[in-house]
């Protein structure tokens, strides 16, 4: 269950006959006002918000709308007894109201036409009334046990019109968005250039961000309003967490050059060996110069080219290695060993 709420209009004439004159309507609840005919609710409408001629914008609709999942818990007296809890929990109380179900869509639904000049002349506040519909809507939803929704990258965006069309566009743009940056400066910047824009909101007297909210099409929703993923901690979180990732991997691909490296070495020092044992010619990289000893014939010339190639490769390899760092436990070489192994280096050239 979900409910959409437009902002409060100034003809009652119009939202009533929108709602009462549409193709198979039916009025199932009023209050306050004579539902036999259509200019006598107007009128009904009307005496009531002369108590209050101030409020220009006195018409109160709202549009609760269930999935088709739950058309068999659902029948006209179900549907009213879910709206009046619903506009007793939005503190829309001691005024008129009228009732009227579409058939028009697939999904049930049911439309609110109330006065936001109550029974007393007094205003019925709209302060803070989109924040507590996702409250409320949530609350009647769990404690009817109507169907919840799957999340936000299931829904068929192409039904979607006006605020919940743009709710959307949001979701989707920040999400994107929030993946490709590393800061919310950036994210700020990205977002711009699909026209979204961002406003923070400080603690009072300070420089620190409390919230965020985005504006689009004349739409603006607070982040956690649109998904509780795209509040300002959870947001600044989530790029944060990114950018551990992606620094991590990167630093395992560092590491990870060198093995690479020298087993593409090994392959190459394998691959010679073995052409050796077939009788071939060994191949050795163009830019290593061997040169075969005619001295020695046969195998053994072909098989001295061999390790003599391998090893001005691994010397070339060694030398683009950075030396690893001692880690403790790791044994020291011994004084002059280093000029030991150069000196059979030597020789074994």
């Amino acid at each position: 269950m979900i409910g959409k709420i437009p902002k409060p209009g100034k003809s009652f004439g119009g939202c009533v006959k929108y709602n009462v004159l549409k193709k198979d309507a039916a009025i199932l609840f009023a209050d306050g006002v004579r539902k036999s005919n259509i200019e006598q609710t107007i009128r009904d409408f009307n005496m009531q918000r002369k108590m209050n001629p101030g409020l220009g914008q006195a018409v109160g609709h709202i549009a609760l709308s269930w999935s088709v999942n739950d058309l068999d818990k659902l029948n006209d007296e179900i549907m009213v007894e879910v709206a009046r809890a619903y506009l007793q929990k939005m503190k829309v109380q001691d005024t008129q109201v009228l009732m009227v179900r579409h058939h028009d869509k697939n999904h049930p639904h049911l439309h609110l036409v109330y006065n936001r000049v109550d029974n007393q002349g007094k205003t019925i506040s709209d302060r803070f009334q989109r924040q507590n519909n996702i409250k409320v809507c949530r609350e009647l939803t769990l404690k009817y046990g109507f169907y919840i929704a799957p999340d936000k990258e299931k829904v068929n965006r192409q039904q979607l019109k006006g605020e919940d069309k743009v709710k959307y566009e949001l979701f989707d743009a920040i999400k994107f968005a929030s993946c490709q940056v590393s800061s919310m400066d950036e994210l700020k910047i990205v977002l711009k250039r699909r026209g979204i824009e961002i406003q923070y909101k400080f603690k009072s007297g300070t420089k620190e961000v409390q919230g965020i909210s985005f504006s689009k099409d004349g739409y603006k929703f607070k982040g956690s309003e649109i998904d509780r993923s795209l509040s300002y901690s959870r947001l600044i979180a989530a790029i944060q967490e990114k950018m551990k990732e992606q620094q991590a991997q990167g630093e395992k691909e560092q590491q990870s050059q060198p093995k690479m490296q020298l087993r593409s070495l090994a392959d190459q020092i394998r691959e010679a060996m073995k052409e050796n044992q077939d009788n071939k010619q060994p191949t050795i990289p163009e830019h290593i110069q061997v040169s075969y000893d005619d001295s020695v014939a046969g195998e053994d010339s072909t098989l001295k080219a061999v390790i003599t190639g391998g090893m001005e490769l691994l010397e070339e390899m060694l030398g683009n290695i950075q030396a690893e760092p001692d880690f403790p436990g790791k044994k020291k070489k011994k004084k002059g060993q280093g000029q030991d192994e150069e000196q059979y280096r030597g020789q074994g050239r």
